[in-house]
């Protein structure tokens, strides 16, 4: 079954390559920082931290279609491990699927617009691993669905290559492991543009 879905994946692959004459790849390396509301106690008297804070790398890439619009999709994890709580080891990793819109401002300045869906991974770290019949691994995940919108502005600073200002904002649903739902990212990335 494994081996069909990669062949299937190669497939569409080429043929998405073959037909891609006068469409747009974009690939770019980031690092940004998150922001969220401050840590708060419920009325029982429990802590919930902040999501916020630390650095964030990441990829993101985007297929534009027609009339500068396409998808793209983007993962950003934190660096380091933060604690929870003051001992449990946890890194989010948000991961998300987007429509974008990219239209040329200048020859050399092209803004982008998104929108799309996700997901929030929250990765709790074990002393041990934990197994099953296919693997082990040593945390526990947490996984929330989200809604993100964002943008950026890319700036062509030698042929194809380009310099991003971006933000994006996570809604994320159910963070019931943090004091909010919602979390903004602001950074900068580094790309490439084939057929720019």
């Amino acid at each position: 079954m494994k081996k069909l879905s990669l062949l299937a994946c190669l497939l569409a692959l080429c043929l998405m390559a073959g037909s891609a004459h006068a469409q747009q790849f974009d690939f770019a390396f980031g690092a940004s920082g998150l922001s969220a509301p401050a840590g708060s106690t419920n009325s029982s008297g429990l802590y919930f931290p902040t999501i916020g804070g630390g650095t964030y790398l990441g990829f993101s890439g985007d297929f534009l279609l027609v009339h500068h619009m396409g998808v793209e999709g983007e993962l950003y994890w934190r660096a380091t491990q933060n604690e929870y709580g003051g001992y449990q080891p946890y890194r989010p990793i948000f991961y998300d699927f987007n429509a974008i819109w990219a239209p040329p401002l200048t020859k050399s300045i092209t803004a982008e617009v998104m929108a799309g869906i996700g997901a929030e991974s929250l990765r709790f770290y074990t002393p041990s691993p934990n197994c099953n019949y296919y693997s082990c691994t040593n945390y526990v995940s947490s996984n929330h669905f989200m809604g993100d919108i964002g943008g950026g502005i890319r700036f062509y600073v030698w042929h194809s290559v380009f310099v991003r200002p971006e933000a994006r904002l996570y809604l994320i649903n159910n963070n019931v492991e943090f004091s909010s739902g919602h979390a903004a990212r602001y950074g900068i990335s580094i790309g490439y543009s084939f057929g720019h």
